[in-house]
C-alpha cells in the first residue's frame, strides 16, 4: 500500500537523522573499489550466506587459482567448487559463476560487464537480476560497490534494524524493505548508510541480545528490547513509548 506523501516525508527525515547519527558514530566508510564490475559481482555472489572474512578468502583463492576469468570458465566446475569451498554453498555458487561467465562470453564475446556502463540504474538492476543466483541485494551491492551507483542494498542486518527502528513494517520482507528504502535514503548517502547500518547491526543491534543501553539510536527506536518497550512513531516523527 502506498504511503501518504506526508508520512513518506516524515520517514525520509527520520532516515536522514539515522544516517547522520551513524556517520557521526562510525565515520564516513572507506571501501576499496573492486578492480572490475565482474569482480564485484563474483565477490558479492561469494558473500551470500557467509561472513565477509570467508567470502574474501574465497575470492582471493579464486583469483590466485584462476588469474583470468577465462581460466575459470575453462576449468572443470569441480575445481571452482574446491577453490571457493571456504565461502560455503560452493556446490551452488560455483555453477552459477560458471554460467554467468559462459553467458557473458556468448552474448558479448568477452568476460566483462563493461556494457552495463551505458545502462541507467533500472536497466542495470534488471540485467543483473536476469543472471543466475543474483537477487535484489546482490544486484544492488554490485552496482553500489562496483559502479559507485547511489543504490541502497538491504542485507540481513539492515533488514533487522529497519524493522526494529520502525522505518518499515515488522512484517516486511527483505526485498520489500529494499524497495521502500530506495525512496527514503538521502541522495548521495546510500553507501554511508548501508555500511554503517551493518556496522551497527554487528556491534550493537545484534539479532540476539541487542545492546540497547549503549545504542546511539536508542531514543529513536521503536523496539528497545532490553527495556521490554514497544512503541510507535508519532505524527512528528518522535518516538512514542508504552510499557507492557
Amino acid at each position: 500500500m502506498k504511503r501518504p506523501r506526508s508520512a513518506e516525508a516524515q520517514l525520509r527525515t527520520f532516515v536522514r537523522r539515522i544516517e547522520t547519527v551513524l556517520r557521526r558514530k562510525y565515520g564516513v566508510p572507506v571501501v576499496a573499489p573492486a578492480r572490475t564490475l565482474l569482480d564485484a559481482l563474483v565477490e558479492t555472489i561469494l558473500s551470500q550466506n557467509t561472513t565477509d572474512t570467508n567470502s574474501s578468502r574465497a575470492f582471493r583463492a579464486l583469483r590466485r587459482r584462476f588469474p583470468r576469468w577465462s581460466d575459470a570458465l575453462a576449468a572443470p566446475t569441480s575445481d571452482l567448487v574446491a577453490t571457493i569451498r571456504c565461502a560455503g554453498l560452493a556446490n551452488t555458487k560455483a555453477p552459477r559463476i560458471k554460467t554467468i561467465l559462459a553467458r557473458l562470453q556468448e552474448e558479448h564475446g568477452r568476460l566483462s560487464l563493461k556494457h552495463m556502463g551505458r545502462m541507467n540504474n533500472a536497466a542495470a538492476m534488471d540485467y543483473l537480476l536476469s543472471l543466475p543466483g543474483v537477487g535484489p541485494k546482490t544486484a544492488a551491492c554490485t552496482l553500489l560497490f562496483g559502479m559507485g551507483r547511489d543504490i541502497f542494498p538491504v542485507d540481513t542486518h539492515i533488514h533487522r534494524l529497519c524493522r526494529r527502528l520502525g522505518v518499515v513494517s515488522k512484517f516486511a520482507s527483505a526485498e520489500r524493505t529494499q524497495d521502500e528504502m530506495a525512496a527514503l535514503v538521502p541522495k548521495g548517502r546510500a553507501r554511508s548508510l548501508h555500511v554503517n547500518l551493518i556496522r551497527h547491526g554487528r556491534q550493537v543491534c545484534k539479532a540476539q541480545r541487542p545492546q540497547c543501553g549503549g545504542c546511539v539510536l536508542v531514543g529513536m527506536c521503536d523496539s528497545v528490547s532490553a527495556l521490554n518497550v514497544t512503541g510507535g512513531r508519532s505524527a512528528s516523527g518522535q518516538r512514542a513509548t508504552k510499557v507492557g
